[in-house]
């Protein structure tokens, strides 16, 4: 109750007391008493003055010390004094009432400033933990009387509730059976906030959790409960209805903000799934690429981590959780234009197919027969030039030597090889002829005619490029664009590293694997001719069991924030 003193204020009371004093004539005293006050004297008149039925204190009338009663003046003072009680009991009612108004204003800027304040925690992140995070946080700011609290967690389309994050000592084994518990699936049906003071008194408490006191309040969005806020103590008695209303009001931001963090990540996740998908398709044309382009993905990402670390040659270079996710997309898509590639020569694995080679056999054969002559030997080291990586002098001299041989039947002849399996088998390196090395280099440019669709969000504005640049190199030789260093993305370079460390130490229809260190070696021998950055191959080469390791945590899905942020694993 606010004191009497404070609900009559000076200026209102001390004319209302001296027009009192002037109708009762001269002597007479007026004055206003708490409830609690000394007695009065004995003359003195006492009118109780009331708000909502409660005393607070009395108007005391005392008339002057030689005053004599007269029947005709005194008559009429009850009277006058009941007035008098009566003006004063509507000055308390009018200030009681201002007071009341400005109590619940100040109650409602609160409310407001606590909304617009924790709008902004809450919902400054799409990370569901963040924003639990930011609701514990405020509920600490909020000076509760709560020893620990936790975030739960429900995924759509997901039954259980999962600790988020928890504050206070021993919080994580002192609430996570909370959820096991009658009382928090009561909450979670009924979606209505509730504080229990005494929890053993309570039929649907097993002792889950060693606490007397605690709060619980859904998180609701779109009529789902996402997420329980739960705070605890072992003292009893510890919450009052304030605290409830305070932590409602947090809960209202909390789970619009929870639900949208939730409904991205589920869309994240989506795309996630779906570009893992595509490059699964892709990969798949080829059993040999089989997983090639989550691992460049995976790979480049923890490469990228390493740069984001290093303070010796990238001192100024820093890589977002953004980055990162615009980089495993690179990873994953970076091979997307291979699917305009014709099957026969992505995967061709011999200068000529087996069906050439078995035409070629026939004509051999028949060479024999008309020639008299044994060339077992030579088809079987024409067959080993075929499947073969590069073409010494011997091979070509075999070549050239059989390609000169005619079968002759009659007038008619027919050479042994034709001008084009020639070509074919004295291809320097590789079993690419011209024609299709060029179908095979341009697929970075089928990349990006296939992507420019995709309306990528503003922080993937390089994929594209990044993508488009994987098979530039430094010093020009790299293609589509033939750009040199200052023109190709950091990104790209690391994409371009990893790209031939994968496809060196894994095995192709054309080569077998190769281990780490002789995959390395290449990869110094194309930076010390200029191709590719060198400070990337060294910073590989120095952290190659990090990039490894890191590559193999990424394969766990783990979120790129922590990644970023985590400690290298030892």
């Amino acid at each position: 109750m606010v004191p009497l003193q404070r609900l009559l204020k000076k200026r209102a009371l001390a004319p209302l007391l001296a027009q009192a004093q002037s109708l009762l004539g001269p002597g007479w005293r007026v004055a206003v008493l708490d409830a609690v006050a000394a007695a009065p004297e004995p003359q003195c008149r006492l009118e109780p003055l009331r708000l909502d039925g409660c005393l607070l204190g009395y108007l005391a009338v005392s008339p002057p010390p030689d005053h004599i009663p007269q029947d005709s003046a005194d008559d009429r003072l009850p009277e006058l004094i009941r007035f008098v009680a009566g003006c004063l009991e509507a000055l308390i009612d009018g200030e009681a009432l201002r007071r009341a108004l400005a109590g619940e204003t100040l109650a409602k800027y609160r409310e407001i400033s606590l909304l617009h304040r924790a709008t902004l925690g809450l919902n400054g992140s799409l990370r569901p933990r963040d924003v639990a995070q930011a609701l514990l946080d405020e509920c600490r700011r909020g000076e509760l009387p709560a020893e620990v609290g936790m975030v739960f967690l429900r995924a759509p389309g997901e039954t259980d509730f999962i600790p988020a994050c928890a504050f206070g000592d021993n919080a994580r084994s002192c609430l996570d059976p909370v959820a096991n518990s009658a009382l928090f699936r009561a909450i979670d049906c009924s979606q209505k906030g509730e504080i229990v003071n005494d929890l053993d008194a309570d039929s649907r408490w097993n002792q889950e959790a060693p606490l007397s006191s605690m709060l619980l309040s859904p998180l609701v969005a779109a009529n789902r409960c996402v997420g329980m806020l739960v705070l605890g103590g072992a003292a009893p008695m510890l919450f009052e209805a304030n605290h409830l209303q305070y932590i409602g009001t947090l809960a209202t931001v909390a789970g619009i903000a929870t639900g949208n963090a939730l409904h991205f990540e589920s869309i994240q996740t989506l795309i996630n799934s779906l570009m893992q998908a595509l490059a699964t398709a892709i990969d798949a044309r080829d059993p040999f690429t089989a997983g090639h382009s989550q691992r460049v993905a995976r790979l480049g990402v923890a490469l990228a981590r390493t740069v984001h670390l290093d303070r010796t040659f990238f001192p100024d270079v820093t890589f977002s959780p953004h980055d990162l996710e615009e980089l495993l997309y690179a990873g994953l898509l970076h091979d997307v234009g291979k699917i305009g590639i014709r099957e026969e020569v992505l995967t061709k694995a011999t200068r000529l197919s087996a069906g050439v080679m078995k035409v070629i056999g026939q004509r051999i054969s028949l060479l024999e027969m008309t020639a008299g002559q044994n060339y077992a030997m030579d088809f079987s080291e024409l067959c080993r030039i075929n499947a073969a990586d590069t073409v010494s002098e011997e091979d070509a001299a075999l070549v050239t030597r059989l390609g000169a041989r005619e079968i002759r039947i009659g007038d008619a002849s027919l050479p042994v090889l034709t001008a084009a399996e020639i070509a074919c088998l004295l291809i320097a390196r590789g079993n690419l002829t011209p024609d299709e090395r060029l179908e095979i280099e341009r697929h970075p440019e089928e990349s990006h005619r296939i992507l420019k669709h995709i309306p990528f969000p503003e922080n993937m504005r390089r994929l594209l490029p990044i993508i488009s640049q994987h098979h530039e190199r430094l010093d020009g030789s790299g293609y589509p664009g033939k750009l040199l260093a200052p023109d190709i993305l950091l990104q790209s370079r690391i994409i371009a590293i990893v790209d031939i460390y994968d496809a060196i130490t894994m095995a192709r229809h054309y080569k077998p694997a190769l281990p780490r260190e002789k995959a390395l070696g290449v990869l110094w021998q194309e930076a010390r001719a200029g191709r590719i950055d060198q400070r990337l191959v060294r910073l590989l080469d120095d952290n190659i069991d990090v990039v490894e390791a890191d590559s193999a945590r990424l394969e766990r899905r783990l979120d790129l924030s922590d990644f970023l942020a985590g400690p290298a694993p030892a």
